[in-house]
């Protein structure tokens, strides 16, 4: 009887052990996928940041050129009055 006892618990303690490495399986799986998800959104961010870097900037030349075509007709008004 005490033999048999032994296997049934040895049996037992294999059972929760494949248990214990699927899950360890499982959590590095999760691990590797959030890395590497991680890693992809890292590479797109430096990406956007040196594109927006490098792209110049046409609405800032658009509105200096306005601004200064607003500027000279409002002191000419001024001047012709």
């Amino acid at each position: 009887m005490n033999r048999v006892e032994e296997i049934i618990a040895t049996t037992r303690l294999n059972d929760l052990l494949n248990k214990r490495e699927e899950e360890e399986k499982q959590c590095k799986t999760v691990l590797w996928v959030l890395a590497i998800i991680g890693a992809v959104a890292a590479v797109a961010a430096i990406a956007y940041a040196v594109y927006c870097f490098f792209t110049p900037d046409y609405l800032e030349d658009f509105e200096e050129d306005f601004e200064d075509d607003f500027d000279d007709n409002l002191f000419d008004e001024k001047d012709q009055v």
